[in-house]
């Protein structure tokens, strides 16, 4: 279990999967997602990519729970990694209302960038956002990353196109912000 200030990181359980599928038909998540998931989700489509996810060795994926309650609100990992050239892609998703805003989602994007500098051979995090999704964009920014590009009317939302947005950060940029060297595991509070 990886822990942070306010959310610790732990795998994928069957009993968030109804959780994970409400999630997922929120529509304030699903605007900010890309997904090719048609809208709406059927519960029948989140037990079959969680079984998906079981032996794929290609993603790691975590669901994200607060510390003070324990309570399952939103998932976080790497959705591709690039070993040959050190690179993960990373995603995030705060799924409950009541946590969104709040520093839940910097502090778990924080807890996931430490396990994957110090615990996998990577130089560079990178990850996708909507340019219209301004409070990730800041809390990414909050965590280290920088814009790295834009790639120009990419999604069509709320009747008009927008750009994504490529973000990443680099293993020295985060030991310099860090100041942290070697990944250290949090005893469960």
């Amino acid at each position: 279990m990886l822990i942070g200030e306010k959310v610790r990181l732990r795998g994928l359980e069957e009993k968030d999967i109804q959780l994970a599928y409400e999630y997922m038909n929120d529509p304030d998540v699903i605007l900010n997602l890309w997904t090719g998931i048609p809208y709406p989700v059927t519960l029948k489509q989140e037990k079959a990519w969680y079984e998906s996810q079981k032996d794929n060795k290609n993603t790691y994926n975590f669901a994200i729970e607060t510390l003070a309650d324990r309570l399952y609100i939103g998932g976080c990992g790497i959705n591709e990694l690039d070993l040959k050239n050190g690179v993960a892609i990373v995603g995030i998703m705060i799924g409950h209302k009541d946590y969104r805003g709040k520093g839940y989602g910097t502090d778990a994007m924080r807890v996931l960038l430490d396990f994957i500098f110090n615990q996998i051979n990577v130089n560079k995090v990178q990850l996708h956002a909507f340019a219209f999704n301004e409070r990730a964009i800041k809390s990414y920014k909050k965590c280290g990353f920088i814009e790295e590009g834009r790639i120009r009317q990419r999604i069509f939302r709320n009747g008009k196109y927008h750009d994504e947005i490529v973000m990443g950060i680099l293993r020295e940029e985060y030991i310099d912000i860090t100041n942290i060297k070697t990944f250290k595991y949090r005893k469960n509070k």
